[in-house]
């Protein structure tokens, strides 16, 4: 039976430990050592949640209970800690804030100063550990020798690391296995990582299956018979709020199918709005025919978890495609371009963006479907800005990029002779260019503030980036979004670099579309 003192110990070893593979090991020995019945809360407070809903207990009520005198011995259990805080959760009705209040001080009254410090932190979502929930998984599988594949899969098709691990501890790899999709519970999302273009892309995975990227919302829609469900990214039903996701889905003849896609609100003349834009929609709980007539969604299938009763994560991407066209007609089908040439590719890349879209992803045909972006089975293919900009310092680097000089302090001309900073990068920058950098650099050193490097404004590099966002950071009151390094221009003087007149026009440009997209179907709506 574990202690509340057990996992205080272990979140305080988790903080000073830097090293992945020693967090791993020593969260692996707190869960080996725990119960059939402490090990899903155990586990569920090591990623720093402390239950799986809300338990409505905050930072006041907290600090009060902090107030009372702790235990001078340890003696809470985990079991006894939990129960507590869910009765803290249950009490409602006449004099409930002073109830909750008695009750989760006796709770604070049983735990020592240093458990007392862990549970408010725990409940306040503060700890600072550096255990994600990837790395409990992981620590799950080293604790119970399971592949951690194994575990992940079980983790995408349930959602909740604490039935995980409890499977993991009573049942082992066959009860883990033996996890299938179940119908109106979703399905942990599978992640794209970017590349830095569609040559990278292509470099990566010679023969992919290339989709059009859309600007719009995750959503996973589950039929069965006449019901339909349709869940975001973050697994929350919003079936009330898209209509006609559900009218679409329902018409279909398949009677079980479980779709991963994208909606998207669309102006009249059928081109996509802006994400902001299509996110209307999904602050109501309810349908607004106003709103859905000013802001008609479409919705783009991208994969097939699951049909008529057979599950298909295990399946590669291609026999997943290959359901989805049988199952789907060609309108409610994202446009696919399977095994291009790079002549192919380019031009199907031009086409999504004509057509308004962010770009491409690419999939590897025979990879299956993963929760998250491990593996890099999709790439996400974006259309990237760039400005040349001035480096004006360099942060020291850590880990693999010890000693040599990462970071990159990144500013344009103001005019006066001096530059404004936009933002930092480190992505990018290849061991070699990493070494050259920092070389050139220290040979421009003018001064240092701790592990930066001042230089003199000499060198240029093109930068590409995603978008300009605003921001109170900076002096010029923008900051780059998604930045990386393309290569210095060694070709260029720090005079030649981009002029921040340049680069609010850039950002003003990006504004009036999004106003403008904003704007249109609405009013159009209050004109008719």
């Amino acid at each position: 039976m574990l202690s509340v003192q057990d996992l205080a110990q272990a979140a305080a070893d988790l903080a000073a430990t830097r090293s992945r593979a020693d967090k791993v090991g020593r969260l692996a020995q707190l869960l080996r050592g725990a119960d059939a019945a402490d090990i899903g809360t155990a586990a569920r407070w090591c990623t720093g949640e402390a239950a799986s809903h809300s338990l409505g207990i905050g930072p006041a009520q907290v600090r009060a209970a902090l107030a009372t005198p702790a235990a001078t011995r340890p003696s809470l259990t985990l079991a006894q800690a939990t129960a507590q805080l869910y009765a803290v959760a249950g009490i409602s009705g006449s004099g409930a804030k002073a109830r909750r209040a008695e009750t989760l001080a006796a709770l604070f009254a049983q735990a020592t100063d240093a458990e007392q410090r862990y549970l408010a932190r725990l409940l306040l979502g503060e700890l600072r550990q550096g255990a994600l929930e990837s790395l409990v998984l992981d620590a799950v599988a080293a604790a119970f020798d399971i592949p951690v594949g194994c575990v992940r899969r079980a983790q995408m098709l349930r959602g909740d690391v604490a039935e995980v691990a409890g499977i993991a501890r009573t049942e082992g790899r066959p009860g883990l296995d033996a996890l299938r999709l179940q119908l109106f519970r979703p399905v942990l999302p599978m992640l794209a990582q970017p590349a830095a273009d569609l040559d990278a892309a292509l470099t990566q995975l010679p023969r992919p299956i290339l989709e059009y990227k859309l600007d719009g919302a995750r959503v996973q829609i589950h039929k069965q018979g006449d019901s339909v469900q349709v869940y975001s990214r973050q697994g929350n039903a919003v079936t009330a709020a898209v209509p006609e996701l559900v009218d679409a889905v329902a018409a279909l003849p398949a009677r079980e199918l479980v779709l991963d896609g994208e909606t998207l609100a669309v102006a009249a003349d059928g081109r996509p709005l802006p994400f902001q834009t299509t996110m209307r929609r999904f602050g109501r709980h309810s349908d607004d025919a106003t709103l859905r007539a000013a802001l008609p969604l479409r919705v783009f299938c991208f994969d097939c978890l699951a049909i008529e009763g057979e599950t298909l994560i295990d399946a590669p991407t291609h026999r997943r495609h290959a359901a989805l066209t049988e199952a789907l007609p060609p309108a409610l089908v994202i446009p696919r371009l399977a095994a291009p040439t790079p002549a192919a590719a380019a031009a199907f890349l031009q086409a999504a963006l004509d057509a308004g879209h962010e770009g491409l992803m690419a999939k590897d045909p025979a990879a299956p479907y993963a929760a998250g972006g491990r593996g890099s089975h999709w790439l996400k293919i974006k259309q990237a800005h760039t400005l040349d900009l001035v480096v004006l310092a360099a942060e020291w680097g850590s880990g693999r990029r010890s000693g040599r000089l990462s970071n990159l302090h990144l500013g344009c001309r103001d005019g006066a002779g001096g530059y404004l900073m936009l933002g930092k990068t480190f992505k990018g920058l290849t061991d070699k260019l990493l070494d050259w950098q920092t070389q050139a650099l220290l040979e421009r050193e003018i001064g240092r503030d701790g592990p930066v490097v001042h230089v003199r404004p000499e060198l240029v590099v093109e930068i590409a980036f995603n978008e300009l966002q605003q921001s109170r950071q900076y002096p010029a009151g923008l900051a780059l979004r998604f930045a990386r390094v393309r290569g210095y221009r060694r070709d260029k003087s720090a005079a030649e670099a981009d002029h921040i007149d340049s680069v609010r026009a850039l950002f003003a440009r990006q504004l009036a579309y999004r106003e403008a997209a904003d704007d249109t179907p609405l009013s159009a709506a209050a004109g008719a």
